[in-house]
């Protein structure tokens, strides 16, 4: 099976090299161009501007049933977004923590994402954070660092809720940066700079083009504040580039590059001493990825080549066993591999994807300490190859009746770990405005280098009982409805549940020694819900909702609720009102401890928020810029609230700033 499955996947990717025949691609037309003799006539249109969907752009369903939720650059700006953390914290399904109003803490139980209830095991996690569809966290304790997911350079976000394995392997669910690229053949340059409480400035810069073959967008961005308490303070500066050539008719060549430096610091505990604050952490990565694609009528595909590389410092630790002795904590991480994706159409309604992923994970530390002395681990390297395929099928019936049957299969080969599979199963049955879909899918994700870190250095009793592991799985189902009304309304429903197994945790004595073992379950029932509505050209509306029923029940960011709503209004020709509003019940909170019988503790209680931003358009259209003012508003209800016991987020709080294009 496995030399078969080979076999296919080599005759399948050899396609993108041209070395198979494809179906000749229809040509190409200049739609709307007047034929040879005839005068051509410009005709100047009314400039027509489209209000975007609130909180979310929406929810797509692929050809296997798999759904992803994207939040386009047009909902970060309506949200005031000045984070991948702020950007994503009304979108259904989702939950935050964080410290800071700007910069993610990334030690302790600093600033995360959790999806569905998953995320919060730390180290390790569940979830991974890509850019570009390349891995971006921090390998050596192998979870995410928010700070590194700079939204300046990205074009929108999606989240894969749940196990896909035809599009990502050795994860549970993902959040990735889809980079920003310029397409059309014109120039744009745009500019932001915004004040706001607690001496809080950003600004951001960007600028595109496309001449022929060649298009490019360069940006950067800056964000400080001294935040809301002491040691609150956080700043991060990013910078990127996309540029494409188009090398023939369907083949394309491009390089994505992506700078951030940043740190957040830990205000501590309300009323604790200071000393028990955990200091500051600082991270820096650069990422490049180079893709060669093309684009046929039969076939569509890529290669891509990267490299992620970065640091992650916490600084000013104050240690359990020497008091009054600080360690700063240097780690070092390194992703790089190759990605190759096709996608065969090869009869009518016939869709056929193959892929191989080989990724190389890399890390290390080095300790100091306050009082002179220091320490290293030298760090250990994983493999992973993961070939795919999945086929999927689209039978046309009468009256726009139709259905999708889809299978396939993710292969995983681990350097340190015993083999997995990953099979997947859907069901897409449509007619007219109403589409049902049903699947079944594995996920996957395997011990990172945590393992290795715990036995060899934090833990060091656990001797070699790591390598006795095996990957983490979880066997998700999920059913949802979505019906469009005309196009004012589209509401979708999707119920899901996840049978996780093999959870690895240590076991501590007695009796000696203790050691690594995948004894722990979970599960995960529950529903989630959302509506898209325009019952106005200048007025767009949104609602979700997401009912957690978690297996143990103190698991922790998995509120039985969360409610999240947004409404988006032009007025006045220039005004722009949006606002959203949030409300999260009670929960359990800090990270999910890897150690047998392991209990959360820590509640919070439940909040409203609601925010809101204001804009106005200047009338400054005729010397060809786009020019707006806005003010922002977070937690205008003043509510006291916490991701955390002893961390009080801010009050009310608001920014003004001006954003210019031309």
């Amino acid at each position: 099976m496995k030399n078969a499955l080979w076999l296919v996947l080599i005759l399948l990717l050899f396609s993108t090299f041209g070395a198979l025949p494809s179906v000749p691609a229809q040509e190409h037309t200049d739609r709307g161009k007047p034929p040879p003799g005839k005068d051509r006539q410009t005709v100047e249109l009314e400039k027509v501007t489209i209000i975007a969907s609130p909180i979310i752009e929406g929810n797509e369903t692929d050809s296997f049933a798999g759904q992803k939720t994207i939040v386009s650059e047009a909902q970060m700006e309506d949200l005031n977004a000045l984070d991948l953390g702020t950007a994503l914290r009304r979108t259904p399904g989702v939950n935050i923590s964080r410290f800071n109003p700007v910069g993610s803490f990334g030690g302790s139980e600093g600033g995360a994402v959790f999806i569905r209830g998953m995320g919060s095991s730390r180290p390790g996690a569940e979830i991974k954070t890509l850019v570009d569809g390349i891995p971006m966290y921090m390998s050596v304790w192998n979870h995410p660092l928010l700070d590194l997911m700079s939204i300046d350079s990205a074009r929108s976000i999606e989240v894969l809720k749940s196990p896909q394995p035809q599009h990502f392997g050795n994860a549970f669910a993902v959040v990735n940066l889809v980079p920003r690229r310029h397409a059309t053949e014109d120039f744009e340059t745009r500019a932001s700079v915004a004040v706001g409480s607690y001496r809080t400035f950003t600004s951001t810069a960007a600028h595109g083009g496309k001449i022929g073959a060649f298009d490019y967008s360069i940006g950067c961005g800056y964000r400080r504040s001294d935040g809301h308490r002491t040691d609150a303070a956080g700043r991060m500066t990013s910078g990127y580039g996309h540029f494409g050539y188009a090398l023939a008719e369907h083949w394309e060549l491009r390089f994505f590059t992506l700078w951030s430096d940043n740190f957040a610091g830990d205000p501590g505990k309300e009323g604790a001493p200071p000393a028990e604050r955990q200091g500051k952490y600082e991270t820096r990565a650069w990422l490049a990825t180079l893709t060669l694609s093309h684009e046929h009528e039969a076939a569509s595909g890529s290669v891509k080549l990267y490299r992620n590389a970065g640091e992650g410092d916490w600084l000013g630790q104050p240690t359990t066993s020497m008091p009054g002795v600080t360690e700063d904590l240097f780690n070092d991480f390194e992703f790089h591999g190759v990605k190759v994706r096709e996608t065969l159409r090869l009869w009518e309604g016939g869709e056929i994807v193959a892929g191989l992923d080989r990724d190389h994970t890399e890390g290390d530390w080095v300790k100091r300490f306050s009082d002179g002395r220091k320490d290293r681990w030298p760090g250990h390297q994983f493999v992973l190859t993961s070939p795919y395929l999945a086929v999927s099928h689209r039978l046309e019936g009468k009256d726009g009746f139709h259905i999708t049957p889809s299978a396939g299969i993710r292969y995983y080969d681990n350097s340190d770990f015993p083999s997995e599979w990953s099979p997947h199963a859907g069901l897409i049955v449509g007619y007219r405005d109403t589409e049902i879909h049903a699947g079944f899918a594995r996920g996957v994700v395997y011990p990172g280098l945590d393992v290795v870190v715990f036995s060899e250095t934090v833990i060091p009793g656990l001797g070699e009982s790591w390598k006795d592991l095996r990957a983490e799985r979880v066997n998700h189902f999920e059913v949802g409805v979505r019906h469009r009304f005309q196009d004012v309304v589209e509401a979708d429903i999707t119920f899901f549940y996840d049978d996780g197994r093999d959870r690895y945790v240590f076991i501590p004595p007695p009796p000696p020694p203790p050691v690594y073992d995948n004894i722990e379950t979970f599960t995960h029932r529950g529903v989630e819900a959302s509506v898209n509505a325009f019952p106005h050209p200048d007025v767009a509306l949104f609602a979700g909702a997401t009912f957690l029923d978690p297996d143990p029940s103190d698991l922790p960011y998995a509120p039985d609720w969360t409610l999240s709503a947004g409404v988006n209004w032009s007025f006045l020709k220039r005004f722009k009102l949006s606002m959203d509003g949030e409300y999260v019940s009670r929960m359990f909170v800090n990270s999910q401890a890897r150690r047998q019988g392991a209990e959360n503790t820590e509640k919070v209680g439940s909040h409203f928020l609601l925010n809101s931003r204001l804009s106005y358009r200047l009338p400054v259209e005729a010397w060809d810029v786009e020019a707006e003012v806005f003010v922002a508003g977070e937690n205008l209800t003043d509510t006291e609230y916490e991701f955390q016991p002893g961390y009080p987020m801010p009050g009310i709080n608001g920014m003004i700033g001006t954003e210019i294009r031309f």
